[in-house]
């Protein structure tokens, strides 16, 4: 199988690639500080400000939304290299328009709502969110309780939902709920589209998590949509989000590859400086096995994206190795981030190194888009039936 990028799609890596580096890795310090402190992680309007600006003017907008929409519409396998940069650094930026939503609504839209909702998005000039999880089906989102009712010519949405992020400041949040409870997941759950300050969706409270993230608590009592707001066809809303999610793990595991490469640099950059008992640190076997590890598993990892990417760029259906890559990625994240933090002793303890948050990142993100146990569970079912 070919992974060559076209010379086009090289270049914009590099120019991804120096973005990084010359913009922002040097908002880190800031970032760190912010965080020790207690504050959330986020940058402020003020910092976002002139990256966004930097984006338009490098042609980094819209990266896979369609020409259409004045998107590059970069396939699957360029967006590899874009976010395996991304993953580099703490500092928190995705290249607007967030992708998972971008390619829910493609998938769904009519032709008002591109007008209305997706093109303004893939501009860049609105936020989405999106609510799935709920307290009693968080990795199981075919137990979703949230109802929609048909009532005239509007939908009535009464449930809760949780763990949902940029929902306080999106202009309009996707909302899953069920609509027909005989067929649950198999033809009865729909989306909607909910504009922000619709009554009867509230934000019911903050969720402190651990890195300086967060995320919001979602009532829905009597939120009454109009029927133009359902999002593609009534009842086969659980299609396209998983589609949704599988974008997601892919960006996930490129995240992690970057992550894990950063971690893996320091860690050696460390080794052949730090000498301890008369040896510098890359002497010892231990330290060895962990960069031999990590390099071996690193490259596991581009290999399954680059093949993911691939299989998904011609069309083929890319859940189980979305499956894969996701928990792979973040167990592989997990593993050298913590080697390279014991690699710099106590140093690796403190909050003056990007250590800690990515640690704390890759920690999220094993549970987020799906836990792990429940992406074995899948991986190993699927084979299963294979078998029977």
């Amino acid at each position: 199988m070919d992974f060559e990028l076209d010379e086009e799609y090289r270049m914009l890596n590099d120019t991804v690639s120096k973005f990084v580096d010359s913009e922002l890795m040097p908002l880190e310090a800031s970032v760190l500080e912010r965080e020790a402190n207690g504050g959330g992680y986020e940058l402020s309007a003020e910092e976002l400000a002139p990256l966004y600006a930097k984006c338009r003017e490098l042609g980094l907008w819209g990266l896979d939304c369609p020409e259409e929409t004045g998107g590059a519409d970069l396939p699957a396998l360029a967006l590899v290299g874009v976010n395996e940069a991304l993953g580099r650094t703490v500092t928190p930026f995705t290249f607007p328009p967030d992708s998972p939503n971008l390619h829910m609504m493609l998938a769904t839209v009519n032709d008002a709502q591109r007008e209305k909702y997706l093109e303004p998005y893939a501009r860049g000039e609105t936020i989405s969110a999106i609510a799935i999880s709920e307290p009693g089906a968080g990795a199981d989102p075919a137990g979703m309780i949230t109802r929609a009712v048909r009532d005239g010519d509007d939908w009535v949405i009464n449930g809760r939902k949780i763990w949902i992020s940029k929902v306080r400041e999106a202009d309009f949040t996707i909302v899953m709920a069920v609509t027909d409870v005989e067929k649950g997941s198999r033809g009865g759950i729909s989306a909607f589209i909910v504009d922000k300050g619709t009554p009867g969706l509230e934000v019911a409270r903050d969720i402190k998590l651990i890195g300086g993230h967060s995320n919001c608590e979602v009532v829905l009592e009597d939120c009454r949509v109009p029927a133009s707001q359902l999002l593609g066809v009534e009842g086969q809303g659980f299609a396209p989000m998983q589609l949704r999610l599988i974008v997601r793990r892919l960006q996930m595991g490129a995240w992690c590859l970057g992550m894990a490469n950063r971690a893996l640099d320091m860690m050696c950059e460390h080794a052949n400086q730090r000498v301890t008992f008369g040896e510098p640190l890359a002497n010892r076997q231990s330290i060895q096995w962990w960069i031999a590890d990590a390099v071996t598993r690193t490259h596991c990892l581009k290999l399954m994206l680059w093949d993911a990417a691939t299989k998904q760029d011609n069309g083929g259906d890319v859940r189980t190795e979305a499956s894969m890559i996701k928990l792979y990625g973040t167990e592989l994240a997990t593993d050298v981030i913590d080697n390279a933090m014991q690699t710099f002793g106590a140093m690796g303890m403190t909050k003056e190194l990007p250590l800690q948050m990515m640690a704390q990142r890759v920690r999220l993100m094993r549970i987020y888009e799906g836990p792990s146990e429940v992406h074995r569970w899948v991986l190993a079912r699927r084979r299963l039936k294979e078998s029977s």
